[in-house]
């Protein structure tokens, strides 16, 4: 028997007095020790199918079918049936632990919570379990970790916390949802392989949702592929990715950044040089705050960027890569000579900058959180132009319309609000805002990875594009080395604030001389198969 059977399920949502389908007629089954991965874009029901197994949907959502876990039919069932399940037998992971933890409460409080509503544990043996699973998941020095909170551990530790709650009851199902889109490649290939480890030793099924397919291989032993709230194709892993039969699985196969940026012309003019650029950040104590140490965030790296020209910067959480940028833009203090258009930067106060901001521009990770939900896409745009004025002979709508027309927006949908586009069009609104100044440099700080796979692709190809027209500079930050191949001329790897390594793009890729850096590459785009049983190995 099926540990978990889903047939026929569909769920649709009350919005404004309208219905909308959100899943329709999605069937599989989850053999005991099995992964089960549920890939597709946003939208397409993945999550919203997996928290149907345990009633986790708003009261505006009505849902018919059948689910049944361990025999018992799980839609319809009461209230307390469902909580005995909730956390216990079936236990989720989700995208983003901050969001996910409570950041009011120690490590240790959140994870008794769930042993005392299950298990009913509390005092010396409750601590004993919380100190077994901090271990089991590998959170070094365990017991100094207890009285931490969330915002003091690092993004692997928060999720490595996670999968300790989720565990905490032994489940029999794991519900994974998008465990490791927020992680750096190495953090990411630890967490796949410290799963497939607990499965292996805690006998446990998975339900693993993602959009990104090179993961999918690494876990699942059986794939389902959804759209548009269906299921279009499942099967044997190794079938579903040798031989897929739905054109969408094809497109989703072959949704992976490729290529290369244009060759540099030799007389490329410099845009940017910086000289062992330093951003130290200094540590202050005593009640005369004096300052007693210094934390190095970017420790000496020197830059050449030239017109048309990428630099991809790569490295962990914590590294530097960011705020190297921002020294080099000048938004946080830094220590060593910036020549941006042949101009020294470094000693200028802001007023002093104001003039060359318009040639440098930014564009940020989260499109969602970059743009403001009361202001029209319109006046998003043109912000920008309200600060360093319009061209002469130019109109600020005819501007907003020309870049929106270049970036692939419709210009006349500019009167409407982010939360009216795609994830995928709200990154082109943000690179749009960029442009419209007509940059020479631009930093893009991890602009694909809130994407799914396919809009990826469209938004290298974008950059690609305005760069190629226009000849800009690019820094561009990120932790997928697969986007960073397809956009770079020049890779700059940085580990805790130093420059690692650094060269064309090439020969860092095919012949990396560091350790560090292999080790980041291995992670990237070592597709080895990680954890998978034999379980369906004797079918047929």
């Amino acid at each position: 028997m099926s540990l978990l059977s889903v047939k026929d399920l569909s769920v649709t949502f009350r919005q404004d007095g309208r219905a909308i389908e959100a899943v329709r007629g999605v069937g599989f089954d989850i053999e005991p020790g099995e992964t089960v991965a549920l890939v597709g874009e946003s939208g397409s029901g993945k999550s919203v199918t997996a928290l149907s197994t345990v009633g986790l949907l708003p009261d505006s959502a009505t849902t018919s079918g059948s689910v049944t876990f361990a025999g018992a039919q799980m839609i319809g069932a009461s209230a307390e049936a469902l909580r005995k399940v909730r956390g216990n037998d079936i236990s989720f992971i989700f995208q983003e632990p901050m969001t996910s933890l409570n950041p009011l409460h120690t490590v240790e409080k959140q994870i008794l919570e769930s042993l005392a509503l299950h298990q009913k544990l509390d005092g010396a043996p409750a601590r004993a379990r919380v100190l077994e699973l901090l271990d089991k998941v590998g959170i070094r020095d365990a017991e100094t970790r207890l009285k931490s909170y969330p915002h003091q551990l690092s993004g692997g530790q928060r999720q490595r916390v996670m999968i300790a709650m989720a565990l905490a009851n032994e489940p029999q199902l794991l519900v994974a949802d998008e465990p490791t889109t927020a992680l750096d490649v190495t953090i990411q290939a630890q967490i796949l392989e410290l799963l497939a480890d607990l499965k292996r030793k805690e006998g446990m099924s998975m339900l693993f949702i993602t959009h990104d397919l090179g993961i999918v291989r690494r876990v699942a032993d059986r794939v389902c592929v959804m759209q548009h709230g269906t299921i279009v194709e499942q099967g044997k892993t190794d079938q579903v990715f040798d031989a897929p039969q739905h054109p969408y699985t094809r497109m989703l196969l072959a949704a992976e950044p490729t290529g290369q940026p244009d060759p540099l012309p030799d007389a490329a003019p410099d845009v940017l040089q910086t000289e062992a650029l330093r951003v130290w950040f200094p540590v202050h104590r005593g009640l005369l705050r004096r300052t007693v140490g210094h934390i190095k965030a970017v420790n000496g790296a020197s830059v050449r960027l030239r017109a048309g020209e990428t630099l991809g910067v790569v490295g962990e959480s914590g590294s530097g890569k960011t705020t190297l940028a921002m020294g080099i833009l000048r938004l946080v203090s830094s220590e060593g000579p910036i020549l941006f258009l042949g101009e020294n930067i470094a000693g200028r106060s802001s007023r002093q900058l104001r003039s060359l901001r318009a040639q440098m521009q930014v564009v940020f990770q989260d499109p969602y959180g970059s743009l403001s939900p009361r202001m029209t896409v319109e006046e998003i745009i043109a912000e920008g132009l309200g600060v360093h004025g319009v061209p002469k002979g130019h109109e600020p709508r005819e501007l907003v319309a020309e870049i929106m027309d270049e970036v692939g927006l419709d210009p006349a949908t500019m009167h409407r609000y982010p939360h009216e586009f795609s994830g995928g069009q709200r990154q082109r609104i943000a690179i749009a805002r960029a442009m419209i100044l007509r940059p020479k440099l631009v930093v893009l700080d991890e602009p694909t990875s809130a994407l799914d796979m396919t809009v990826q692709v469209q938004i290298v190809e974008l950059l690609r594009a305005l760069q190629r027209r226009h000849k800009l500079a690019y820094i561009f930050i990120s932790h997928d080395l697969r986007v960073v191949r397809a956009m770079s001329h020049q890779i700059m790897v940085m580990k805790e604030g130093d420059v690692v390594e650094a060269g064309p793009a090439e020969r860092i890729f095919n012949d990396p001389q560091q350790a560090y850096t292999k080790a980041l590459l291995a992670a990237a785009f070592d597709l080895r198969t990680i954890g998978r049983t034999d379980a369906l190995a004797t079918e047929s």
